[in-house]
């Protein structure tokens, strides 16, 4: 019988720093590179911290402090039975800049990274410069568009409902090695991509990393507090909490072939960017723009960031 990898299979060697950092009241799992003002990386579904590989070497070489950081539940980060709503989920992101030594810190998020990412930044304005969020609105502008939109970005969003489910998801994910994994980066990224020499690494190293114990439980959790918390007080709070419009710039960068978030939906995020905002649409680009194209999406997320800075 095949074991399961150990969480230590997700510090994949390369030029970053592997650390442990302690934050909101768990560990979380950090690689780490380059000096200056520091840029946090937040990564989104079936992946974990190595997804923003490309992005450190870059954001290091134009004079940043990069971190991409495991989330909560993921990777070789802590696995707790609970906190995977989106006020803990922000408190861990805040905990994590400022056991980093950081007074602030631009956020860069893809997907639930990126949705992580508009939630820091009106729960703790205080610790973000800039967010970039690349295939992620903002999460009122997703829930609208489900709402309105059931043929859209309702059925684009079906896999949310179907992970409401208890135990199968988690049993769906893992079965025969993680090869669901291999089906959504499959479905959901660009086709140029698929057949591109890194994709199968890419699949590898993700299915390896949802088969770490408590991985698949903690990622369809996420999921689970979304959509329930709808209906409960928490939900109506974190509505709330997040319907403001961000006093700091945010770039939006999205591929026209995200089958997942829909351009459309990013594009209604408009209400809540605040001054100094940018979206870039990418064409022949799916769900995974900062690995489909990451050339590009550097260029981008370095132009932007210095922009800030002046």
């Amino acid at each position: 019988m095949r074991l399961p990898p150990d969480p230590s299979t997700a510090r994949v060697a390369g030029p970053w720093v592997h650390r442990d950092v302690s934050a909101n009241g768990i560990r979380l799992h950090v690689a780490e590179l380059g000096d200056g003002p520091l840029v946090l990386l937040l990564h989104g579904f079936p992946e974990f911290w190595w997804t923003w590989r490309h992005q450190l070497v870059a954001l290091a070489e134009a004079g940043y402090r990069a971190v991409a950081v495991d989330l909560r539940g993921y990777g070789d980060s802590d696995k707790p039975p609970r906190g995977y709503d989106g006020f803990t989920l922000a408190g861990d992101i805040a905990g994590l800049v400022k056991a980093l030594g950081a007074a602030r810190a631009h956020l860069v998020g893809h997907a639930w990274g990126g949705m992580l990412a508009w939630t820091v930044a009106a729960m703790h304005q205080r610790l973000v410069d800039s967010i970039t969020t690349i295939s992620a609105p903002h999460p009122l502008a997703l829930r609208h568009a489900i709402r309105r939109h059931p043929r859209g970005q309702g059925r684009a969003s079906g896999h949310v409902f179907r992970f409401q489910l208890p135990v199968y998801p988690e049993r769906w994910l893992t079965a025969d090695g993680g090869a669901a994994v291999a089906r959504l980066l499959t479905a959901w990224a660009g086709p140029k991509w698929t057949v591109s020499p890194e994709f199968d690494e890419v699949v590898r190293r993700n299915r390896e990393a949802v088969l770490v114990p408590g991985v698949a439980h903690s990622a369809m959790e996420y999921f689970r507090w979304a959509v329930r918390s709808q209906l409960r007080g928490d939900g109506r709070r974190f509505a709330e909490a997040v319907d403001r419009r961000l006093d700091v710039p945010v770039l939006q960068v999205h591929g026209a072939l995200d089958p997942v978030m829909l351009e459309s939906t990013a594009a209604d995020s408009g209400r809540w960017i605040g001054a100094g905002s940018q979206f870039r649409g990418l064409a022949e680009v799916g769900h995974f723009p900062h690995q489909e194209a990451p050339n590009t999406t550097n260029g981008l997320i370095s132009g932007f960031l210095a922009a800030v800075q002046q």
